[in-house]
């Protein structure tokens, strides 16, 4: 897993670049499932779980292989051909690495008409249950049977039938699964209370430009009128506003300023009135945004929403800013339980921190010491490097591999900016 080494890092300076969104190129790797043929991908980054995605499509007949990267140091595009005939079936020793895999079963219904997926693993920050999943699915006409840790979807002669859905949580996942097997469903599916972030939006346009009729994407009521067959596409991944999100916070925490190119203000509304609210000022620049910071940060009182909320994924980038602001913040964890673990590795850091149920009251001081921790998960082990940044002495986070799971060269990209962060 390796490990990042961090000491204390003054005023950051310099330019950093985004790649493309793991959250959206995961799900737009799944939707070439759907169209026979040679789909391309730019801008997906070099993470891991792009890999195991990968293989995953590999496991059931898909060629993926990049192409070499540009003159520019950017990730060559992902080539992807899906055969004729797919193996519907993804298996347990990948789909327990990344819950994200969950998202095959929509298209593999839809063009297949069965499919057999593994329960879903990941990062262990509390269940996410698939149940919406299969509700919904089955409301298209889709049967399901859960055994031996498997979940066999079949579809009746005819295949998936459109559908009204009224999500009860705007789930981006469900939201995900849905369209793709709504898009070669017979007739009409509306998707009530759908998710509305970004990446909802980055897939509908994939499958728009493979030929599927979408209205609605990036709103809370999308419609979908399938069709007989759709064509591989080219497509670019929109810009990860999560990886934007840990270079802001980075530099809210060391002080500096920085320019973020291929970050989008528009899609981070909240989380920028939130960091503007603790002293960092943002400005919109050409091409991306300019982040400045000066003398200690101040609390706020934040809680995860769904999007445009403040998405959990950057709560502990936010508490790690906390931790070292003048006052008191309160942090309310509205989304999935279990997402708190990383608090006592910043306690160790020195963090006054106090958690109770989906709440934790997060007390500033002046800084922070180091000490070995562990990273417990993806952005819980970008918010540890955070904190080592204002620490005195040196931070050790050990289990990195969960951070390369997001994260294209994290240690580099900070390093560039001027922070004292090596992996090894």
């Amino acid at each position: 897993m390796g490990e990042f080494v961090v000491h204390r890092s003054g005023p950051l300076q310099g330019t950093v670049h985004l790649g493309g969104a793991k959250n959206s190129a995961l799900k737009l790797m799944a939707a070439c499932l759907l169209a026979e043929g040679g789909h391309v991908l730019s801008g997906v980054p070099r993470i891991i779980d792009v890999e195991i995605m990968a293989d995953v499509l590999r496991a059931m007949g898909v060629t993926v292989r990049r192409a070499p990267d540009g003159p520019d140091g950017e990730p060559g595009d992902l080539l992807l051909d899906t055969p004729a005939v797919l193996v519907p079936e993804a298996p347990y020793e990948l789909v327990e690495r990344m819950r994200a895999s969950i998202v095959v079963l929509g298209p593999l219904l839809a063009r297949c008409g069965e499919a057999r997926v593994s329960m879903p693993g990941g990062d262990d920050f509390g269940e996410r249950p698939i149940d919406m999943h299969l509700t919904w699915l089955t409301a298209m006409g889709a049967s399901f049977e859960t055994a031996h840790g498997y979940v066999q979807g079949r579809v009746p002669v005819g295949g998936l039938v459109g559908s009204r859905v009224v999500l009860e949580y705007p789930s981006h996942t469900v939201t995900d699964n849905l369209l793709m097997a709504a898009v070669l469903a017979r007739g009409v599916t509306v998707i009530e209370n759908a998710a509305r972030e970004p990446e909802v939006r980055d897939l509908a346009d994939l499958l728009v430009a493979m030929g599927a009729r979408i209205e609605g994407a990036g709103t809370s009521h999308i419609e979908i009128e399938g069709v007989a067959a759709l064509t591989p596409a080219v497509h670019r991944v929109v810009p990860d506003r999560v990886v934007a999100a840990t270079y802001l916070a980075a530099v809210g925490i060391a002080g500096g300023e920085i320019i973020v190119t291929g970050a989008r203000a528009e899609h981070m509304d909240m989380l920028l009135a939130k960091l503007g609210q603790m002293g960092v000022e943002i400005t919109p620049v050409e091409g991306g945004l300019q982040a400045t910071a000066k003398g200690r940060l101040h609390s706020v009182d934040i809680a995860t929403l769904p999007y445009p909320g403040v998405a959990t994924d950057y709560k502990p980038l936010l508490v790690a800013m906390l931790t070292v602001a003048d006052g008191v913040g309160i942090v309310s964890e509205n989304l999935f339980s279990g997402r708190f673990r990383y608090v006592d590795e910043l306690r160790r850091l020195g963090a006054d921190i106090r958690t109770e149920g989906h709440h934790a009251v997060v007390r500033g001081v002046p800084g922070l010491f180091g000490a070995t921790v562990r990273a417990t998960d993806l952005r819980a082990g970008a918010a540890l490097v955070l904190a080592g940044m204002a620490a005195e002495g040196e931070t050790i986070v050990t289990d990195a591999g969960h951070v390369d799971r997001g994260y294209d060269d994290l240690a580099g990209a900070l390093a560039g900016l001027g922070a004292d962060v090596v992996r090894r």
